[in-house]
């Protein structure tokens, strides 16, 4: 097992600020973007970078909320107010700058590298991997969802007069046991989760 390095990411010296971790290596290897869930960059999070970093992945983990703004590296407090009068397209443009910054790395292949996200680091990078084609894998643990309303299947039939025959011969017949809609989810709730495709190292 190569050596690994593991340091702070300084804006006036990286470009970025978070956190590295890589393993001591001559040739180019994989990499992994990893994005903080809403308490930002923890503890747990550095762990699993070096981690990642002894299985032989660059592992760069952006302080998002320092880049838009909040100075800290931390934000258990706060997390969640910040997350919220945050705009997505804001996380995206400063996810854009780690993953920039993790490509230009001279020990990582640009070729094998993917995104981890956390909670909200895992529903932003639902995002950011639909938007960025050289994402070569993407896991999302426990991603969380925005709220959203609770839809009927049968919505779309009332856009159609009841006296309309297209309604009567679509619309489904209303059961008489009451319906219970669920909870609706908030942004930070858990749901089920799942990987796509795998970048091994070599």
């Amino acid at each position: 097992m190569n050596p690994v390095t593991a340091r702070p990411l300084k804006e006036d010296k990286d470009g970025i600020e978070g956190y590295i971790a890589y393993p001591e290596r001559a040739e180019k290897g994989p990499g992994l973007l990893l994005i903080h869930q809403h308490s930002g960059l923890t503890g747990y999070l550095k762990t699993a970078a070096y981690k990642f970093a002894q299985l032989g992945y660059t592992a760069v983990i952006p302080n998002l909320y320092h880049m838009l703004g909040y100075p800290a590296e931390q934000h258990i407090d706060t997390g969640t107010e910040l997350q919220n009068k945050t705009p997505d397209p804001d996380f995206l443009r400063v996810i854009d700058r780690g993953w920039r910054y993790c490509l230009s790395r001279n020990e990582v292949d640009g070729s094998r590298v993917g995104v981890v996200g956390y909670c909200m680091g895992g529903r932003l990078g639902i995002h950011f991997t639909a938007a960025t084609p050289g994402v070569r894998a993407f896991v999302a643990y426990y991603p969380s969802v925005r709220n959203e309303r609770t839809v009927e299947p049968c919505l779309q039939s009332s856009l159609v007069p009841a006296s309309s025959p297209v309604n009567r011969r679509t619309q489904p017949a209303r059961s008489s046991r009451a319906r219970t809609n669920p909870t609706p989810r908030t942004r930070d709730s858990p749901v089920r989760s799942g990987g796509r495709r795998s970048a091994r190292p070599a």
